[in-house]
């Protein structure tokens, strides 16, 4: 028995069980907890905020991508190419209000939440489901015999509470229940790992006035990035030339996606070490008024425009992905793999945030997929991942982590667990082919491209 924490020095400690313990409720933890609940497991979700939404709300991340398809011919309309719980939790953001319509994004298009909204379409769906939320809850240690997860232990405001399950999603994006419990995972060096970024909304922006003059793309054209140079050059802390500018739900709102986070001395930051992430959060406040005075100053309509907030805590990119029984991999990306058990489908870019511009690698008039064997640990049991934490290389992994693709993630991994306990198999032995033809059910027809 492997426990982080011993039971014996635990005093006055509770337990509880589930059928499923999900620990994270970002869109894949949210997806998961839904699914599971919807498939007849008593489920249990475990989440450090007192909301649901991960990096998409914390981080501000604010957009929906990996939605829509990507043509090679720029004027098509935006088309669609996921279904299942993406599109049903798109469906509950757009009768909230919460959502804006879509957003032209190089060759694609992407939809930009309003977080609060997102955070209450999420309780909403973990409610209707019966799902047992623990917000303000965290993990400090696991029960693990021989690598197979039984159990994991909390701390919260009441005390410390024993969380055992038959099954568990690590929903964490940093496969933190992996590693906890010894389970093998994947890093990239840290100088080759994608920069994290603090996002911000500034408020008073003349929206209008800006996409007539930079044009309907919200990613900002060379004149911008020309400026960004300059800028620099006489001093000004701006180390990422290329940035994002969105539209919000909310009127005379603009999210921006611009920061490059890096140490005090410029070095590359491991966000898997909690002294880095603190720098990173340090920094990217300190750079979010660098690049809000440059908005202000050099782009159009952000004359009048007031810094509103950042994200609760800088958008982290890449930490460490489980290895999985699969491994997604660049060229699976970029030459449009298709896989029998494939339980989600993106034409969402390689979109590498590393050096001073993103890297984006378009995948054009096609898509690729992804199996669910990369959500299965290759050693270890009782646990399967869900969210940008899947087993997949560097590059892969940029192109999939994000949160149409986590939303579909999260679906799988409940249908799987649900069905592993009905059937009294393990994951690696449950119905594989089965779990990704319930998923595929929901997904649409991707018409032909006419290019």
């Amino acid at each position: 028995m492997k426990t982080l924490v011993a039971l014996d020095d635990l005093r006055g400690y509770s337990e509880s069980f589930s059928d499923v313990v999900v620990v994270g409720s970002g869109p894949a933890g949210v997806a998961a907890s839904v699914t599971a609940a919807r498939e007849g497991a008593s489920v249990t979700v475990v989440e450090k905020y007192g909301f649901s939404g991960g990096q998409t709300v914390a981080g501000l991340s604010g957009t929906i991508c990996g939605l829509y398809a990507t043509h090679s011919d720029s004027s098509r309309a935006p088309e669609i190419i996921t279904g299942g719980f993406a599109r049903e939790f798109l469906e509950r953001l757009e009768e909230l209000g919460g959502v804006t319509d879509p957003i032209k994004y190089g060759k694609t298009f992407t939809r930009v939440h309003d977080p609060l909204m997102w955070r209450i379409a999420a309780d909403q769906l973990l409610t209707e489901a019966k799902v047992n939320i623990r917000y303000h809850t965290m993990v400090i240690g696991v029960i693990a015999d021989d690598m197979n997860l039984t159990g994991v232990i909390t701390s919260d405001v009441g005390g410390v509470t024993v969380l055992r399950a038959s099954r568990f999603i690590d929903a964490t994006g940093d496969a933190s229940l992996i590693a906890l419990s010894g389970m093998p995972t994947e890093v990239v060096p840290v100088d080759e790992r994608q920069n994290p970024t603090m996002m911000f909304r500034l408020q008073d922006v003349d929206v209008d006035s800006l996409y007539e003059k930079m044009g309907a793309d919200s990613i900002m054209p060379i004149e911008i990035s020309n400026l960004i140079t300059k800028a620099r050059e006489g001093g000004a802390d701006l180390p990422r030339t290329k940035i994002f500018l969105f539209p919000t739900p909310r009127r005379g709102q603009l999210l921006v996606n611009a920061t490059r986070i890096q140490g005090h001395q410029g070095e590359a930051l491991d966000v898997n070490s909690a002294i880095d992430l603190s720098t990173a959060e340090i920094q990217g406040r300190r750079q979010v008024l660098s690049y809000f005075d440059f908005i202000r100053a050099s782009i159009p309509g952000c004359s009048n425009a007031s810094l509103l907030d950042t994200g609760v805590q800088v958008g982290v990119r890449q930490s460490r992905q489980v290895a999985g029984i699969k491994t997604l991999t660049t060229d699976d990306v970029v030459n449009c793999k298709k896989w029998d058990t494939a339980i989600a489908r993106s034409a969402w870019p390689i979109e590498r945030h590393v050096g001073e511009k993103p890297e984006l690698v378009w995948i054009k008039d096609d898509h690729y997929e992804v199996p669910l064997e990369t959500l299965i640990p290759r050693v270890g049991e009782g646990v399967i991942v869900a969210g940008r934490c899947l087993s997949a290389d560097s590059a892969a992994m940029a192109a999939s982590r994000v949160t149409a693709q986590c939303f579909g993630y999260g679906e799988a991994a409940g249908v799987t667990v649900a069905r592993s306990i009905a059937t009294n198999k393990d994951i690696r032995s449950t119905d594989l082919l089965g779990v990704a033809a319930q998923v595929q059910k929901t997904w649409p027809m991707v018409q032909p491209s006419s290019t």
